[in-house]
């Protein structure tokens, strides 16, 4: 019995074409021709309406989108597929899941599969027994040509010879070795981007420097003559991938990325190109060929650049160093729950532990002052360091004192480049004959431009001359000299920054472990030589701080207001000199705020004569003498008075005052002094 029948002729032929890869696009046509045949066949066989379905060139069948194949199944779904042609079955699919739905879609409607070796109807037991071998025998055997080809590569990769490519700054020799770049200024651009990195201690600083200073640094490129260098200004990625790479440390790495499958939308998808850690990389041999730097440097700078990924959420990370006034930032970690401490700018800069409240909702761990901490990590720091003061001025000295600056040095090599390139263009013109201008026309312009490069390189490098700093006299070297035998004064120094204090506690500390003990800060300093020195010292209490009122003023202030206005408070305490706690002098407003910061009531009329209390001049009057004479009564003792301060008003009791005129007692200690009443 035939499985051609009329009912699948009245239908549609489908004929699948798929090729893998592009690069079979290009060099098998044949492969490419023997499919589109099966057109043809198709009408030998009887099919009047032949579809051909090649959207999936250069597609793999191991489970990637591909519109034809879906397209395909929609019509075997309709009942528009009378069969199925493809040259093998690898061309249908490479796995199981897209080979069975073909199967189970034709088995349904009745469509059958038509291949070189014959034609299956999905029916029929023999044929789908049939139809799921070779699926099956087509999966296997992608298996096996992927694994012998891994494997492969992995035993080359094992003896460091696999090169897949080179980066750039080295060139390979022969087939199974790579060896410096012998263009010095490939080479003194990645040692220049290692140096700098050593001196900020950031990628992203090293990326914002190079772009600032105009440098560029070199790329591959891949062009119809093959690979060569090419010279663009950096973008984060090109820093970070040099800083990352081991290549340039003398090693040979492979495996240092994996590839991941998921399901999206029910296909498989392929992500490529995720980091792995270093434990995990396949192949590591070291010293394998010249690097810019030694191994023990680029896992300094692993370490820098995993502390300073604070973006990615861990908990060990330091951070970079930020702008802030604080210098302990990214160092402290909190005693009780060992999570990382932040840092909060209000009034005044305080560290807190706000791990807890931010993944529970709970309270906040610990917190304290900024200042009191800096100041006390500070001073053990300076201590430890001191015996390294001379060291490190001398090696200022040095690097202000250096040859040529390390942007200088960059314009140079790029003006030798270009001035070559400008007389390689000039040979060329000169070469050819003049009268053909269809070619002389041509190498006169890129002469021109090689001179428009040289002259624009010359201007920058004179631009950069006369911002050239002078050189440091010998009254200069001295003061240096004399700041680095006192590191404790340059570091309290003010032309040293925040931002300087702060590189040099990372460079010497790894990390502060800080406890907060009955009123003390308990800190365990971690050097980054594996010593630890313990630290205690007393926490602030409320309401002390650096811009805090000297106790004695508030004490003067909650007296004064029993006495008289806000705005008398404040004449008196500016003609006493009591400044406010920045230092500021005293207004009616800021008295009036104190006083309600503190909870001191404001002075009322009439509270004097509820005290029983009156003025120096209300007393003589009473007594029936001048102000000074009563002044003289009570510093000699006959008359009671108090006074909070000079400028105060005297306070004197009116009951005093009645006692002593009740008493008759003279008002002078010269008997024979009189008493005259003036009309």
């Amino acid at each position: 019995m035939s499985k051609i029948t009329a009912e699948r002729l009245a239908r549609s032929a489908y004929v699948y074409i798929r090729q893998s890869t592009a690069d079979q696009l290009v060099h098998n046509q044949e492969s490419q021709r023997r499919q589109y045949a099966l057109a043809d066949r198709a009408r030998q066989l009887g099919w009047a309406s032949v579809e051909v379905i090649d959207d999936d060139l250069g597609r793999s069948g191991g489970g990637v989108s591909r519109p034809g194949f879906e397209r395909m199944l929609a019509a075997i779904c309709d009942g528009r597929a009378g069969a199925v042609f493809a040259i093998e079955v690898s061309r249908l699919a490479r796995n199981g899941r897209d080979w069975h739905t073909l199967i189970e879609f034709c088995g349904l409607v009745g469509t059958i599969i038509v291949d070189e070796d014959g034609i299956y109807d999905p029916r029929h037991p023999n044929d789908r027994l049939l139809l799921g071998m070779k699926g099956t025998m087509s999966e296997l055997e992608l298996s096996l040509f992927r694994q012998r080809s891994q494997e492969a590569l992995k035993q080359k990769a094992r003896r460091g010879a696999l090169f897949l490519g080179v980066a750039a700054g080295y060139v390979k020799t022969g087939r199974d070795g790579i060896e410096k770049d012998p263009d010095q200024r490939v080479q003194n651009a990645l040692q220049l981007v290692f140096s700098k990195f050593a001196e900020f201690q950031s990628a992203r600083q090293v990326h914002v420097w190079l772009r600032d200073q105009g440098i560029e640094l070199p790329a591959k490129s891949h062009d119809v003559d093959g690979r060569r260098i090419v010279w663009k200004l950096p973008i984060y990625n090109t820093v970070h991938n040099i800083l990352t790479n081991p290549v340039y440390a003398g090693a040979y790495a492979f495996g240092r990325t994996t590839s991941k499958v998921i399901v999206e939308d029910g296909r498989k998808r392929v992500r490529r190109g995720l980091r792995r850690p270093l434990a995990k990389w396949d192949v590591l041999l070291k010293d394998q060929h010249e690097g810019y730097i030694t191994w023990e440097e680029f896992e300094r700078n692993q370490r820098v650049i995993s502390d300073n990924a604070t973006g990615k959420g861990s908990a060990l990370a330091r951070g970079v160093a930020r702008s802030g006034e604080l210098i302990l930032a990214g160092l402290l970690r909190c005693g009780h729950c060992g999570r990382k401490m932040y840092v909060g700018y209000g009034r005044s800069g305080r560290y807190y532990c706000q791990g807890a409240n931010v993944n529970h909702g709970t309270d906040r761990c610990i917190s304290f002052g900024g200042l009191r901490a800096d100041e006390a990590v500070g001073t053990e720091v300076v201590r430890v360091l001191k015996p390294l003061g001379i060291d490190a001025a001398v090696k200022a000295l040095e690097a202000q004192t250096s040859q040529m600056p390390a942007a200088r040095r960059q314009l140079d090599l790029a003006l030798t480049q270009a001035r070559y390139e400008a007389a390689h263009a000039r040979r060329q013109y000169d070469s050819v004959d003049p009268a053909n201008r269809l070619v002389a026309g041509e190498l006169e312009r890129r002469w021109n431009e090689a001179l428009v490069a040289v002259h624009g390189l010359e201007r920058e490098i004179a631009e950069l001359e006369a911002k050239k700093p002078l050189p440091l006299g010998e009254k200069e070297r001295q003061h240096l000299m004399q700041l680095g035998a006192d590191l404790e004064r340059a570091w309290s120094h003010p032309a040293a920054s925040a931002a300087t204090r702060k590189r040099i506690l990372r460079t010497a500390l790894k990390e502060i472990i800080a406890r907060v003990d009955d009123g003390f800060i308990v800190m365990v300093l971690h050097w980054q030589g594996g010593d630890h020195t313990p630290l205690k010292f007393k926490m602030n209490t409320a309401g002390q701080h650096r811009y805090a009122v000297a106790q004695d003023t508030l004490t003067l202030v909650r007296d004064l207001a029993r006495l008289m206005p806000d705005k008398q408070i404040a004449r008196l305490l500016n003609r006493v000199g009591k400044p406010t706690g920045r230092g500021n002098g005293w207004t009616e407003v800021r008295v009036r705020s104190f006083r309600d910061y503190h909870q001191i009531a404001v002075y009322r009329p009439g509270e004097w004569a509820e005290r029983g209390e009156i003025t120096l001049q209300a007393a003589a009057q009473i007594i029936g003498v001048i102000p000074m004479t009563a002044l003289r009564m009570i510093k000699r003792g006959d008359l009671k008075g108090d006074q909070l301060c000079r400028g105060a008003p005297w306070v004197i009791k009116a009951d005093d005052v009645a006692a002593f005129t009740a008493e008759g007692r003279p008002l002078s200690a010269n008997s024979t002094q009189q008493s005259f009443d003036f009309q």
